[in-house]
């Protein structure tokens, strides 16, 4: 594994996201001194806090998998978990819902499942059901190691003795010609294969390899931090700051101070220099390549992933039938896709995701009241140029009356202190073509093929976050904040290696965030 050249003593993180305080606690585990710098007034990122009326609002991702991940970055400065965060198990991880009428509650308990499955479509589909859960977790292990939680250096990087254990359980397939080899049933086969528009892919085109986001939220379970999910990156900036990070909030990096090949310094929009040793810059693509000065040239163009519309509301209502998450999934499937990643339109017949965090921790809403999410995948803005500033609001009440009439007669008139989120406003934050997904996962934007975190040009400077090593989702985004850390520090602990304690100590320059400085509550963006 490549490293860091020379001095790394004082390292400047850009961005207080996931990936840059994971990278964070990371290299202060390591002993490094931190500062982060961040344009917003709070830590989050993407994974933002919005208060509005009494609500409390997650303004990113709402699906948390793989506490043993969320674990890493707290572990390797001796934190644990259960410390600093209340992570709830879901059960059902998902309520899926059917155009026929149909629902099935997903659980991730094996048992419970299989029963469920049975019920649902006879016991056939439930042993395909349980030979498939084998293959995700034979899956799963075969990758996390060696092409999951690993900096590649080179394709050849991937000749691993793991590389021939892929192969025979057809990881280079596609998804849904692999979950087909389990379950016949149509229904069941998009619960296993929706996860791939995570990845920016329709379940035709995906490799099979990505089926091992099935595993994370159908196998390895699906959580809630109480408070929501902004109480993961405010509990991990509360933790670098008890351990000595200097934290920068709102204060926007405008251009790389640089100096014989090395990053020496970043200067802020007011016209500050913070020098540093070595960088990790953890915006979005776009932004990182423009204070880098540069593009890297791909053989094949850069490609994002589909976008979202995503309404964030209060709700006067009660919706006691649904779960925490609900999968609402239209009669149309390939042609949904098709629609999203090719056409560059609107979903004609629509699949949404319905949110509910309050059938979890009421205190997120004023008494007596709901707080819904309700998402639909929608083109990104280079495949689908849409006037967003026009149709976004109409296209929220569409999706609305959607939710209506499959199953929630009702449920407009309820809706109080909205906000709506479209592709422009992410194209506005500095996302790949309007995205909160980043760089889709396609064969040549995979593993060793995925943007590089060690760009060329300046050689202390690292990438990390969705778009690059190992790509989107809070799970891969932690890892991409270690694999950064690692390229500084030579250091690359496993999962269950015993964590480098690092105690807490004040900041030399007296200008350190302490936990009690850390505003608990956010301003309405």
């Amino acid at each position: 594994m490549r490293t860091v050249p020379g001095r790394t003593d004082h390292v400047v993180v850009v961005g207080a996201g996931l990936a840059g305080l994971a990278a964070t606690l990371h290299l202060l585990g390591a002993g490094r001194r931190v500062t982060v710098v961040e344009r917003d007034p709070l830590p989050g990122g993407r994974m933002g806090l919005a208060e509005i009326d009494g609500y409390r609002m997650d303004t990113g991702p709402t699906v948390l998998t793989m506490p043993d991940l969320v674990a890493e970055p707290l572990a390797a400065v001796g934190r644990p978990l259960e410390s600093v965060l209340d992570l709830v198990r879901l059960d059902p991880a998902y309520q899926a819902r059917f155009a026929d009428g149909s629902a099935l509650d997903v659980h991730t308990d094996g048992d419970r499942m299989e029963q469920a499955v049975r019920e649902f479509a006879g016991p056939v589909e439930a042993a395909g059901y349980r030979r498939l859960r084998r293959w995700l977790t034979d899956l799963y292990r075969a990758e996390y190691d060696d092409f999951i939680d690993a900096n590649f250096d080179s394709p050849l990087d991937l000749c691993t003795p793991q590389l021939a254990r892929l192969v025979g359980l057809g990881a280079f397939g596609r998804l849904d010609r692999a979950v087909g080899r389990f379950l016949r049933d149509p229904r069941l086969r998009r619960v296993f294969s929706f996860q791939a528009l995570y990845a920016g892919v329709q379940p035709s085109q995906a490799l099979a390899v990505y089926a091992v986001i099935g595993y994370m939220d159908t196998v390895a379970g699906v959580y809630f931090p109480r408070g929501g999910m902004w109480q993961v990156p405010r509990s991990y900036a509360q933790v670098a700051a008890e351990c000595g990070a200097t934290f920068r909030y709102g204060t926007e990096v405008a251009e790389l101070v640089r100096s014989g090949g090395r990053a020496t310094g970043v200067r802020t929009t007011d016209g500050e220099l913070i020098p540093c040793d070595a960088l990790v810059l953890t915006p979005d693509l776009p932004i990182s390549y423009r204070l880098l000065g540069r593009t890297p040239r791909r053989p094949v163009p850069l490609r994002a992933a589909p976008s979202a519309v995503v309404l964030h509301a209060g709700s006067t209502g009660s919706w006691t039938g649904l779960g925490h998450h609900t999968i609402s999934f239209g009669e149309s499937w390939s042609g949904t896709f098709d629609e999203i990643v090719s056409k560059g339109r609107l979903m004609s017949d629509p699949s949404l995701l319905l949110t509910r965090p309050t059938a979890t921790d009421p205190s997120l809403a004023p008494p007596g009241r709901e707080l819904c999410y309700l998402l639909a995948p929608c083109p990104n803005l280079r495949t689908g140029p849409l006037d967003w500033e026009r149709i976004g609001p109409a296209y929220a009440e569409e999706m609305v009356r959607v939710i209506e009439r499959r199953h929630l007669p009702g449920f407009g008139g309820s809706l109080e202190a909205r906000q709506v989120h479209t592709p422009l406003h992410w194209a506005n934050r500095g996302l790949l073509d309007g995205s909160p997904f980043s760089a889709a996962h396609t064969f040549t934007q995979t593993g060793p093929f995925r943007p590089r975190n060690l760009p060329r040009g300046l050689d202390n400077v690292v990438l990390a976050g969705a778009g690059t090593t190992p790509g989107v989702g809070i799970p891969t985004v932690l890892v991409s904040g270690k694999l950064a850390a690692a390229r500084i520090t030579g250091l690359h602990a496993r999962r269950g290696a015993v964590p480098r304690s690092a105690p807490a100590r004040a900041d030399s320059s007296g200008t350190g965030t302490s936990p009690d400085a850390l505003p608990t509550r956010d301003p309405i963006p």
